[in-house]
């Protein structure tokens, strides 16, 4: 039985991907490191490094990973942000037959703990900036080895050093720390431990005389454990294997393309990657940009929006994945409406719900239609998206891509009919082997005919367009009456003067819970007030949707990648 959405797929998009066509993901890289080794690969802080250097050095940091005596499978950790690191050292586990965990460089301490002991990490790459929070529990670690890099590391042989001397010494973004590259950290008493502490530039150089043992690997093999954001509760690692990022990866090839046929080659697309390389969206969009050979932007921090501005206007740029927050903080910047956007192919957004209020605004400043998708840490960032060439933002979270089936559920299994508000529920081969060592929640993960449980809430149309309505672990019961977050932000979020905003449930006695909304407002605006907006809400929502309280701050709190914790809020 044909699947409905396939009727309306975009011309020249497949109905399905083969992935056979690489053995692993480190045959796909390898071969575009052999195409494209005199292209650029990528730019960071004004230094670049071409296609040839990214497979030297990562050859090279593979090579001295398997001098460690290691067994295949080991799990390497990556606390990096977007500099040059990230995708060396990235691909030089994945080439030394290792396992990648990306880790929030942002983490506490617990946090980090919890992740390090969890994955059972027992190498650990992390830039220096954050070392002291590594410090605090590194003896409760399965460490063996941390590999310690500074911010120049890779930005040149002049450039290179000062930038590091100036973000320790002049910026003081390096607390102090007692690990020491080419050193043991001391325990209390005095007596040496693991892990053994070498600098990365040393594990480099040394990597350059190693022999390198080219690893036999398929599509089973586990490439990351790749955990979930925790907005809902503890992280859970997510095992992708080789064949889910393939998947993924030819999926997002074949479903965007359309719009970055645009550019004369694919080699000659300027992709922007200010989300961070460690999670999960921006990790699959730098696995297509490698296999198409084409150039990544590396943003190391975004949120210095003046200087992304900067970075923007220095080159043209075709492809700007982003959160709705970002796009948000972009377009309250007076610089960044004054770019050329000529050559914007496309404006991906995903992460998180994006709001028809920030799509309107980002479609005035800069004439790019802002495409909306869903997946998740568990699918590979990879699931459901728009028409790359719509002419307008639709609310909705678009049709399967190739070779995936999202179907509505109930909690019993069910498959519900269309516009039957249900669990989305997805598979294919991009969607994760299952978590890291969690036999109960494996055992409910997927339904009895192998779809995943996502608990996103949702319903889909005859056509299979999927419409995303929220978590389900957010929903809010006011007197009886379900109320979804996203629905009381999206019609918020409209009004004048507010930028962005946030609704939580709180306990109540006359009506089980009542809304609270949270409210960021625009500079412009500084005379919005709670009557204004309650009296917005009241025009645009049923009775019971309006927000008992409002609260006016100055922040909302986010993940690193932009997504508002509604559960901190709580």
């Amino acid at each position: 039985m044909q699947q409905p959405w396939l009727n309306h797929y975009p011309a020249h998009v497949p109905q399905d991907i083969d992935p056979s066509i690489y053995t692993s993901m480190v045959e796909l890289m390898e071969q575009s490191f052999e195409k494209n080794a005199d292209l650029e690969f990528c730019d960071c802080l004004g230094q670049r490094m071409s296609y040839a250097e990214l497979d030297q050095r990562s050859r090279a940091f593979a090579a001295w990973l398997q001098s460690l005596g290691l067994p295949k499978g080991t799990r390497v950790g990556l606390m990096l942000p977007n500099l040059p690191q990230f995708p060396v050292v990235m691909c030089g586990v994945l080439r030394a037959g290792f396992v990648c965990v990306s880790i929030n460089p942002l983490y506490t301490a617990s946090e980090l703990e919890h992740q390090l002991s969890d994955s059972g990490c027992e190498v650990l790459v992390i830039l220096e900036n954050f070392a002291h929070t590594l410090a605090r529990i590194i003896e409760r670690t399965p460490l063996k080895t941390v590999v310690m890099t500074q911010l120049g590391d890779l930005l040149g042989p002049v450039r290179g050093p000062w930038l590091s001397f100036a973000a320790k010494h002049l910026a003081r973004m390096v607390p102090k720390h007692p690990l020491h590259i080419n050193a043991r950290a001391q325990r209390s008493l005095g007596r040496p431990m693991n892990p053994a502490i070498i600098g990365f530039a040393d594990a480099l150089k040394a990597g350059e005389h190693l022999d390198f043992q080219s690893i036999a690997l398929d599509h089973d093999d586990t490439a990351f454990l790749q955990y979930t954001g925790g907005t809902t509760g503890l992280s859970k690692g997510a095992i992708l294997s080789h064949g889910n990022i393939l998947s993924a990866t030819l999926q997002a090839h074949a479903w965007f393309m359309p719009a970055l046929s645009k550019v004369s080659t694919p080699q000659a697309i300027n992709g922007i990657a200010a989300l961070p390389l460690y999670h999960i969206f921006a990790l699959t969009f730098c696995f297509l940009s490698i296999q198409l050979g084409s150039h990544l932007t590396l943003i190391p921090n975004p949120r210095d929006i003046k200087k992304f501005v900067k970075v923007l206007s220095a080159r043209a740029f075709h492809i700007l994945p982003g959160v709705n927050t970002l796009f948000n903080a972009l377009l309250q910047n007076d610089q960044f409406k004054q770019l050329d956007f000529s050559n914007l192919c496309l404006t991906q957004a995903g992460g998180m719900a994006a709001s028809e209020h920030t799509a309107t605004a980002w479609f005035e400043a800069t004439g790019s239609v802002m495409i909306e998708g869903w997946g998740m840490t568990e699918t590979c960032a990879v699931g459901t998206n728009n028409d790359v060439l719509n002419p307008a933002y639709t609310g909705h979270i678009g049709v399967p891509l190739p070779g995936i089936e999202v179907v509505i559920k109930d909690d019993s299994g069910n498959t519900l009919g269309a516009e039957t508000m249900g669990e989305i529920c997805i598979k294919g081969p991009n969607v994760m082997k299952g978590y890291y060592q969690q036999p109960q929640e494996n055992a409910t993960a997927f339904t009895h005919d192998g779809f995943l449980r996502t608990g996103d809430l949702g319903t889909q149309n005859a056509q299979g367009q999927t419409r995303l309505v929220d978590r389900k672990k957010d929903m809010i019961l006011v007197s009886g009456f379900n109320v979804y977050p996203s629905e009381i932000e999206a019609k918020a979020s409209t009004c004048p003067g507010i930028m962005e905003c946030a609704a939580i449930g709180e306990i109540c006695d006359k009506q089980g819970e009542s809304i609270k909304l949270f409210v960021v407002k625009d500079p412009h605006f500084k005379d919005l007030t709670e009557q204004m907006v309650r009296d917005y809400c009241r025009e645009h929502l049923t009775a019971y949707k309006i927000p008992k309280s409002i609260v006016f701050r100055d922040s909302l709190p986010k993940t690193n990648v932009g997504k508002v914790l509604r559960r901190a809020l709580r």
